[in-house]
């Protein structure tokens, strides 16, 4: 058999339509517009381009966004400070402390300051909490876990009375992803480093969620044939160039694989570092060309990757019933759900 697609690119399209139609209404009838203010500490680049992803949706979909930027340096007082004047300001309605900061910074503490009424992430003690009690509701669900729900609701995947088996305890997507699916009433295992033969326990699941974050760890033979798996790993690997070569950073004396751009050549590349034809040296990115090559011109030098979920698609395809991407799966998914939170925040104001 060949799995259904679970296309989370159309699906987190119909759900960013359904929150600018609902935007548009809360406008008109209300007078106000959502919005969304981002927090970015430091200058991670894929935190800076996850922020910039966020702030266009917000426009897409007709919100206003307010965009802070703090250094690497900014310290506990001056974050916390940052939050609590986006709390108190009444044209934000959601705030998202972009993950993961800086090691000096307390997180817990951080995003434990964002209003509760403003808590879009999900991540706030209190939504955690009422999320992990049977009768309580949370203000805001996490939107990752959201997205993996609305995945399978939306492609008919029945979930009551059903096995679900979650690999991955995190914080952010297999404790929170746990407890949707028990409050929809499937059976639930949570899977970690310490299962016993981890393969058996997942064959049982009729609903297999993977967020373990190791690439193609689930294999055909890890599946029960016909179950529904959603996939949210997100792992870069390496792919063979036929000009690959090893280089010797002349600073550093590290080796690396690289090849010089092919202008032809499709997906990821990641820069490895530089190469001076002159002089015949190469160098790591972040490094400083050596003393010799002062004045040359250098040629950058690549590295192909490709993106793969924690599911080996084309071998799991063949026995599930229902499956997802990467990309295109959840990771859109994520972004649909953070709109329709901050929707939500909007919302509230009048409840």
């Amino acid at each position: 058999m060949t799995a259904k697609l679970i296309d989370g690119t159309a699906i987190a399209a119909q759900v960013r339509k359904e929150t600018a139609e609902a935007v548009a209404t809360l406008k008109k009838e209300r007078g106000i517009v959502p919005g969304l203010a981002t927090v970015l500490v430091g200058e991670n680049p894929a935190s800076k381009a996850y922020v910039s992803s966020k702030q266009r949706a917000c426009e897409e979909l007709g919100m206003t966004t307010i965009g802070q930027k703090l250094p690497t340096s900014a310290t506990q007082e001056e974050v916390e400070g940052m939050v609590k004047s986006l709390n108190a300001d009444p044209k934000i309605h959601g705030i998202l402390v972009q993950l993961p900061l800086p090691k000096h910074l307390d997180e817990e503490k951080i995003l434990g300051a964002v209003s509760l009424a403003k808590d879009v992430d999900g991540f706030h003690p209190l939504n955690i909490g009422r999320l992990s009690m049977k009768g309580r509701e949370p203000m805001f669900v996490p939107c990752t876990p959201a997205g993996c729900i609305e995945l399978l609701v939306r492609s008919g995947v029945e979930i009551s009375g059903k096995e679900a088996v979650v690999l991955g305890r995190s914080n952010i997507v297999g404790l929170p992803v746990s407890m949707l699916l028990l409050h929809r009433n499937a059976t639930i295992t949570i899977c970690h480093s310490r299962t016993a033969d981890l393969p058996g326990v997942c064959r049982r699941a009729d609903i297999l969620i993977a967020a373990v974050g190791r690439a193609e760890m689930v294999k055909a033979d890890w599946v029960k044939p016909g179950a529904a798996v959603i996939d949210v790993g997100i792992n870069q690997v390496w792919v063979e160039h036929p000009a690959d070569k090893e280089y010797t950073c002349a600073v550093t004396g590290e080796t690396f694989v690289a090849h010089r751009r092919d202008q032809s050549e499709k997906g990821g590349r990641r820069k490895m570092g530089d190469y001076c034809t002159e002089c015949d040296t190469a160098w790591l990115k972040g490094q400083e060309p050596p003393d010799s090559c002062a004045g040359c011109e250098p040629i950058a030098l690549f590295r192909k990757y490709k993106l793969v979920g924690d599911v080996d698609f084309d071998d799991v395809s063949q026995v599930a019933g229902h499956l997802t991407p990467v990309p295109g799966g959840v990771g859109p998914m994520t972004i649909a759900m953070l709109m329709h939170n901050t929707y939500r925040g909007a919302l509230h104001t009048f409840e």
